[in-house]
């Protein structure tokens, strides 16, 4: 108990540096796949990060974009987030970082910056972190297309995943996630004269609004709340010209393998409605659910830390989002997510981050890496027998 007031105690006195380094790291945009401005970011949290860990990072750079890894040689825990948001350059000129009392918001305040901030302040706290490894990517935003492969290959070295992705707005942390799936339907039909012989064309604006229908009827809240959301969509090229073609985003999110497999099943058998249309489908099934069952023992342990920091009632939450807690899962790595920051609106304008709420959720995830740490076996076997 006395270790887990102390605990506290140094994380409440950090509460200032850590809102000043959150507004340093808003400040500091990282858009999807801008690479100066995400080199940049890796910049700032590289020293962050070897200030915290004593060890440099490897800058392992996919594709021109920079993920930041301190790998650990025997490496029980591995801490996991990303410094991308879905927030285009010069959003903070709009919308700057702020804080109203207790409350900051931000373009990706709490999605995931915030998140960060408390990860290296928790490592801050941690005697020992020769058995921690830390990997931040830069692309989870665009679907992790580049870092997964340095995901899987971090996650089965290490005993457990922590994922620093926001909790709830009430605070709990996370125990499942959906899966989900992008694809991008490409309609072809055939161009005419819109006024004079729209006969003449095969109209692929009317095709891909079929097509969106028949999506439509692919998710249901009685197939376990699979949704199948039609998103982008692009068609044509001038007003008084018959479309030739058009582009759909689909985004399919699932609680179960069958349920993604059934829809990419039924996505990939989609027929033309118009006769001299054609239908072209990419993509597929891009993250499998991450499971309850294999984040249990790992909740059990936050919830019994959470206790000797007074903090009451940890919940696990089921988050309808996906992140790459789903890859390290579908591993059978024991994975517990939703340890970063409290808040809410993510990917909107409202985007905030409880301030009040850091210190403690600092000092939870300071407390579960140390006793992860400290664990006598190694492996997710040790993991799971946790009482």
């Amino acid at each position: 108990m006395d270790h887990a007031r102390r605990l506290r105690h140094a994380a409440g006195k950090l509460q200032a540096d850590m809102v000043d380094r959150l507004g340093t790291l808003v400040a500091c945009e990282s858009a999807p796949g801008s690479v100066p401005h995400l080199t940049s970011c890796a910049d700032l949290l590289a020293g962050w990060g070897q200030e915290v860990l004593g060890r440099p990072a490897q800058r392992v750079v996919l594709d021109g974009l920079p993920h930041l890894l301190w790998p650990a040689a025997n490496q029980r825990v591995l801490l996991l987030g990303h410094f991308d948001t879905v927030f285009p350059v010069d959003t903070i000129r709009s919308r700057p970082f702020t804080v109203r009392g207790d409350v900051a918001t931000g373009p990706g305040v709490c999605d995931m910056k915030a998140g960060i901030v408390q990860m290296f302040t928790a490592l801050r706290l941690i005697e020992d972190t020769s058995m921690v490894g830390v990997l931040l990517t830069c692309d989870e935003e665009s679907g992790s297309g580049t870092s997964r492969p340095l995901i899987e290959c971090e996650a089965r070295r290490s005993a457990a995943v922590l994922v620093c992705e926001a909790a709830t707005p009430e605070g709990h942390v996370k125990v499942a996630r959906k899966g989900g799936s992008v694809y991008r339907l490409t309609v072809q039909g055939r161009a005419a004269h819109a006024g004079v012989e729209p006969q003449r064309g095969v109209n692929a604006t009317v095709e891909v609004a079929h097509q969106v229908l028949a999506l439509g009827a692919l998710g249901a809240a009685g197939n376990g709340g699979t949704s199948v959301t039609p998103t982008l969509l692009s068609a044509g090229t001038t007003t008084n010209t018959v479309p030739d073609s058009a582009v759909l985003a689909v985004d399919v999110r699932a609680w179960t393998r069958d349920e993604l497999e059934r829809v990419d099943h039924a996505i990939r058998g989609l027929e033309p409605h118009l006769s001299e249309a054609t239908l072209a489908v990419r993509g597929g099934i891009n993250r499998y659910p991450m499971s309850a069952e294999l984040a249990r023992p790992l909740l059990e342990l936050a919830q019994s830390t959470a206790r000797q920091l007074g903090i009451p009632n940890l919940v696990g939450a089921y988050a309808a989002g996906a992140s790459d807690g789903n890859f390290t899962a579908a591993l059978g790595v024991p994975t517990l997510d939703g340890l970063g920051a409290v808040g809410g609106g993510a990917h909107s304008a409202d985007e905030y981050v409880c301030l009040d709420r850091m210190p403690e959720r600092t000092a939870l995830l300071a407390g579960l890496v140390d006793t992860l740490s400290s664990m006598e076996c190694s492996g997710a076997r040790a993991v799971g027998r946790i009482p």
